[in-house]
């Protein structure tokens, strides 16, 4: 449920941006936006602080929650999930505030167009603020996104709002002792902050600020020291390629040779148009043998009765 108002604010607020930067969704041609686009800016840095799970959020309670009741379990396997989850929320928090950093702070990354003729990415006006059509949803879906993980989540989670549908199991220990420990949404936040996810958000909001605000250009040197990291992440571990090279190539050629060879080939052309084919000559052959003169008639009957003596009287010998 926090999922679907944070994302959506999200959601739209990149919309917002897209619309006023003229559809160009490059973020790297973007920067500085939030003087010119107040509200988007505040209302997408409460979608991003929900997301990456800042305590007193919707996001965080939500997030909190499924990461410690992973600590809690004794499950086989929560321990994996559990450092997965940790892998999850700095990859998160990390990726998210590199956009929204690139995006409404920074340098001012756009050009201004002074003639019709000039770059195609330039825009022909200084962003400003969407219209209320867009920044009253923004708005509707940021107080969601702000304040209900804390006001539903003790009637959700530790309440009898699925008393009647959903029942935890006696094996899932993670929940339990969570329910049996869980002491309101304030404390729940206050205490969160001794947390190993929030160090680690943290960590990755301060790497992203670093990186992508104040040394910029130490990017470009851990790219050239890490080249061939960065290479293996840039192509995305090369599942696209293996994916279009190798999967669809060969799933590409099976199908044309199924389509040409056994489709036309053997299907159409042997198997269907081979069997009218060969009725039609055999009907043609034998529609020659109808000619409607008496005498080839009585000529046929004359072999045929030959013919029968002739294996009648075989027969006998034998």
């Amino acid at each position: 449920m926090t999922h679907a108002f944070f994302k959506a604010l999200l959601f739209l607020a990149a919309g917002s941006v897209i619309i006023n930067m003229h559809h160009n969704q490059n973020i790297f041609h973007m920067g500085g936006l939030s003087k010119y686009m107040p509200i988007t800016w505040i209302t997408f840095l409460i979608g991003t602080l929900s997301l990456v799970g800042m305590p007193f959020l919707s996001g965080f309670y939500s997030k909190e929650c499924i990461i410690e009741s992973l600590y809690e379990s004794n499950i086989i396997g929560s321990n994996f999930a559990y450092f997965c989850a940790l892998i999850g929320v700095f990859i998160t928090s990390l990726y998210s505030f590199r956009l929204y950093f690139l995006v409404f702070h920074g340098n001012e990354n756009f050009q201004i167009k002074k003639d019709k003729n000039e770059y195609t990415n330039s825009l022909t006006h200084f962003p400003c603020e969407s219209p209320s059509s867009i920044t009253f949803p923004l708005i509707f879906l940021a107080i969601p996104s702000f304040i209900l993980g804390a006001v539903s989540i003790n009637l959700i989670l530790f309440g009898n709002f699925f008393k009647d549908s959903i029942f935890i199991s006696s094996k899932h220990l993670g929940m339990l002792k969570l329910s049996n420990h869980w002491s309101g949404y304030l404390n729940f936040s206050l205490n969160s902050i001794k947390s190993l996810p929030f160090w680690i958000m943290i960590f990755g909001m301060l790497l992203s600020w670093y990186f992508y605000l104040l040394k910029p250009n130490n990017i470009n040197t851990i790219k050239s020291t890490f080249y061939k990291v960065y290479k293996l992440l840039k192509n995305k571990y090369y599942f696209d390629w293996i994916y279009e090279e190798i999967i669809v190539y060969t799933f590409r050629k099976i199908g044309l040779f199924l389509w040409k060879i056994v489709d036309i080939k053997l299907i159409d052309r042997f198997i269907v148009k081979g069997t009218a084919n060969l009725i039609i000559k055999l009907s043609s052959n034998i529609r020659n043998l109808q000619s409607g003169h008496i005498y080839q008639y009585a000529f046929f009957m004359i072999i045929g009765i030959m013919l029968l003596l002739t294996f009648f009287s075989l027969n006998e010998k034998l």
